[in-house]
């Protein structure tokens, strides 16, 4: 019987974001109580739990796993724990035959620009030359670390990211090919000097589907082990920051090469449909007062599913402006404003400031007076199954406009944030999600227009407007005649 060992660090990190991510930030889980809580899930480990239980003669060894929602630089204290507890662990269980980790890819701490390069090189000290295969977000950054620790990488297929579970299943069947079949997979990489983001890269429907496409045929075809393109997270400013297509085969070095070229060459040369275009917010608020039915408003500079804060008030003081007689959804990060209303009580008109409480110098309060809607403890599930604590949570009404507001760091992208709370999107003719692109599995079928809007934050898609000190240079699209070599190595 196969002893495989399985781990989970996630995070991916704004470095934009002023606010440091904290131990409590992590959701942690040790032993058997990661299989309790994680398997049914549409995450990458109860994908691998249903391909071990398949193989039927696969011993399970749950370990350490920790999960945060994107957001600032990691504490190095905070790292080093979140490491260490994770060696502890490999090193009471190293007589294992395989260990699978489940990891982001861009995480980055105040000092350590490769968190998983430095997990990987750990464990591998630590359990020998046996199978390694890590599941990654697509927006992971991959370094050389990460490359020689790891048998194998595997990543997600599609953007918006649905697949987690199939993710898991992927990385899981190939760690058991390494082990009952005895693959040997040789790895090719080729780097893009390359940030991308916009509608062309929905997976479904943009021309970035077709270099998936090439992805999953490789996969699927006789000596394809594991095929993704990296569109490293833009707001992750650390020096190996680029775009990547890496391509595992069984032995077959000339093939891993060829077929990462073909598809780098792809990506290169449709590098000008990977750019966002947005919308200013006056225009942004004009577009919904003319459009029947919901308007979504996809404010991704304060994305909480790319690292900012979650703070910005920007759309409210907008609408405000605008004497916006629609009824609006806005969620916003706001302790002082949550306690404030809790003091207050259900029923109670009160006068506070609202956001800009994380990201000051992007973002300052707006006073309002508000109508106290409810009270709540926060907790509730996302669309995946996992179970969420937003801390205390308060639904405050600025006249027609209704601001969920809650003390902790939590997603704001699907609709459930809005109906564990009593908001239903579809009441309203303008929601806002903080996410880039991964709000439309749950938009698309209801909303009658979306607009990406340009405005402030630590994970604008204007990413000129960013401040950049790390990332490769020259990138496109921050310099002009950007020349990538297209050569794997």
């Amino acid at each position: 019987m196969a002893r495989v060992l399985i781990a989970e660090m996630q995070q991916e990190t704004s470095t934009f974001n002023p606010h440091l991510t904290q131990y409590e930030d992590f959701r942690i889980e040790r032993g058997a109580a990661i299989l309790d809580e994680l398997r049914g899930t549409n995450t990458e480990i109860a994908g691998a739990l249903d391909v071990f239980a398949e193989h039927g003669d696969v011993e399970i060894v749950p370990t350490f796993a920790a999960w945060a929602v994107p957001h600032g630089p990691v504490a190095d204290p905070v790292l080093d724990r979140l490491i260490q507890e994770i060696l502890d662990d490999v090193e009471r269980n190293r007589d294992v035959d395989a260990v699978l980790l489940v990891l982001h890819g861009a995480m980055a701490s105040e000092t350590e620009f490769d968190p998983e390069g430095r997990l990987l090189e750990a464990v591998r000290a630590c359990v020998g030359a046996i199978p390694i295969v890590a599941s990654l977000d697509f927006h992971a950054v991959i370094t050389d670390r990460m490359l020689q620790f790891a048998d194998m990488l595997v990543g997600y297929h599609t953007y918006p990211h649905t697949d987690f579970y199939e993710t898991g299943v992927r990385a899981a069947r190939n760690l058991m090919r390494m082990l009952i079949d005895n693959a040997t997979p040789t790895t090719a990489r080729v780097c893009l000097p390359l940030m991308a983001r916009g509608d062309e890269l929905l997976t479904a429907t943009g021309r970035f589907g077709d270099a998936i496409g090439m992805c999953q045929a490789l996969e699927e075809s006789p000596g394809g082990l594991a095929a993704n393109i990296y569109l490293s997270n833009p707001f992750t400013d650390v020096p190996d920051l680029q775009s990547y297509v890496i391509v595992s085969t069984d032995g077959d070095e000339a093939r891993a090469k060829a077929e990462a070229e073909r598809i780098a060459t792809f990506m290169w040369e449709n590098r000008d449909l990977w750019l966002a275009e947005l919308t200013p917010l006056p225009e942004a608020v004009a577009q919904a007062k003319e459009t029947p039915g919901l308007t979504l408003f996809s404010d991704a500079a304060d994305a909480t599913s790319s690292g900012a804060p979650g703070d910005s008030n920007a759309v409210l003081k907008e609408l405000l402006a605008q004497d916006y007689a629609g009824r609006a959804l806005i969620p916003l990060i706001d302790a002082p404003a949550v306690a404030a209303a809790f003091d207050a009580g259900v029923g109670s008109t009160i006068t506070l400031p609202l956001g800009g409480t994380m990201d000051p110098g992007r973002h300052t309060p707006v006073t309002v007076t508000a109508y106290v809607k409810s009270l709540h403890d926060g907790e509730f599930a996302y669309e995946n199954g996992v179970i969420e604590q937003a801390g205390r949570t308060a639904v405050l009404a600025i006249g027609n406009i209704v601001v969920l507001t809650t003390e902790r760091l939590i997603l704001f992208v699907g609709r459930r944030v809005f109906q564990a709370f009593g908001l239903e999107p579809q009441d309203f003719s303008i929601v806002v999600a903080k996410s880039p692109n991964g709000f439309r599995t749950w938009y698309e079928s209801i909303a009658a227009r979306i607009v990406h809007l340009d405005s402030p934050g630590s994970a604008s898609l204007n990413l000129e407007a960013l401040p950049y000190t790390h990332c490769v240079r020259p990138i496109f699209p921050l310099d002009e005649n950007v020349v990538a070599a297209l050569r794997a190595g």
